[in-house]
């Protein structure tokens, strides 16, 4: 893509024959839920997504290497037997994972050239490195245009619409919030109201100018900034997904933290011919609430589970609700289906803030999106489904 360096670094990835895929009926226990658990470090919305043939949960730091013997998944519709291959690396905070058919013979360099790619994004976009793009408009931008590569333009344009659309429950401006909250720190306070209110006055994209036809980006004061971190790993998951469908690749599931997904083409292994992630229930992730078919779809969700902190007796998730600067609440989960990696991203995000109504209202405007929220039911500690825009054909909810 314009603008974007590729360097090869072979060494951090790791391509690996997968494991059996797991059935989800409630109750039975997930492979890996005792990792993604226990691992405090692990974004939070990972905890709630799991690939029937998910990648494993692996090491930071791993040797490339190839094993060409796989394991016997459940064969295809026609009675042949699929077998998936699955590579995975580290970035973004997270592991990024693609599982694809070894019948296709996907050359291996194509699938390292996607995570380079991957890596060079988060370069772009970090704003944990010093000399990325977005650090460069944050410090820039205040005192006049600054001129954006096109891809990452094309993600301000986006995110700008989504602003604009969920009434402002999605806004890459709110890093002030999340600063005085505690949760970039990884260290949780309750602010004060004055705080707040100083925070507030540096958040919103009505902030921002865009000038579509220069591709620059201006702050309209000091202070204001951007952070990707709610829509970056289902933009960069798209990019990688274009280079595959350019090298000719078209079966294939992408996660990056098993809380971004994006399926493409067929899953011989299911005879749906679809790839399956399972929903795990909130407050029991040993049970599986649901399980999602997607067919050249995207999916991500977004919950408060594991980053929170507790004051006074009272729960605060790491999901800020821009629009009154603390933290939202009245659901546990928000799972997205959409065309894209980076909406879904986005919106898993904004639906978590929005709330059940709001959510019921998008969705009938925008055909295209489909959302099941989880929220509590009473005090009794179960919880009730909200399932918007989805086919009968597209989910499977648990007995």
């Amino acid at each position: 893509m314009p603008g974007i360096k590729l360097a090869r670094t072979k060494d951090r990835t790791k391509i690996t024959p997968p494991t059996k895929p797991h059935a989800c009926p409630a109750g039975e226990k997930i492979g890996y839920n005792k990792i993604a658990m226990t691992n405090s470090s692990q974004h939070s919305r990972r905890d709630f997504l799991q690939g029937r043939t998910a990648a494993r949960v692996l090491t930071d730091k791993v040797k490339s290497w190839v094993d060409t013997t796989s394991e016997l998944l459940d064969p295809a519709p026609t009675g042949k037997q699929s077998m998936l291959a699955h590579a995975s690396r580290r970035a973004m905070a997270c592991e990024f994972a693609v599982q694809y058919h070894l019948a296709d013979e996907v050359p291996t360099d194509d699938i390292l050239a996607a995570f380079d790619l991957i890596d060079d994004l988060e370069t772009q976009m970090t704003i944990y490195r010093e000399h990325s793009q977005v650090i460069a408009i944050n410090q820039q931008a205040a005192n006049g245009p600054v001129t954006v590569e096109p891809g990452l333009f094309a993600v301000l344009k986006l995110s700008e619409k989504l602003y604009r659309e969920t009434d402002q429950a999605f806004d890459i401006t709110s890093s002030p919030l999340s600063q005085i909250w505690g949760f970039m720190q990884r260290d949780g306070r309750h602010p004060t109201e004055n705080e707040i209110a100083e925070a507030q006055a540096q958040v919103g994209f009505d902030q921002i100018k865009l000038d579509h036809s220069k591709s620059t980006i201006q702050f309209s004061q000091p202070h204001v900034e951007i952070n990707f971190n709610a829509i970056g790993k289902g933009y960069a998951l798209d990019e990688a997904a274009k280079m595959l469908n350019d090298f000719g690749v078209n079966n294939y599931l992408w996660h990056g933290g098993r809380s971004s997904v994006l399926a493409h083409g067929k899953n011989h292994a299911d005879s749906r011919q679809a790839w399956t992630i399972a929903l795990r229930h909130p407050l029991q992730p040993q049970r599986c609430l649901a399980e999602f078919h997607l067919r050249d779809q995207a999916l991500a969700t977004a919950g408060g589970a594991t980053q929170f902190f507790e004051h006074e007796g009272r729960r605060y998730s790491h999901i800020i609700d821009p629009r009154t600067g603390r933290p939202a609440e009245g659901v546990f989960t928000s799972t997205v289906i959409a065309p894209t990696a980076a909406e879904a991203d986005a919106l898993a995000t904004a639906f978590f803030v929005m709330g059940v109504e709001p959510v019921r209202k998008y969705c009938a405007k925008h055909p295209e999106i489909a959302a099941v929220l989880v929220s509590p039911h009473d005090e009794s500690g179960e919880i009730t489904l909200h399932a918007f825009g989805l086919n009968d054909d597209a989910w499977t909810k648990a007995s």
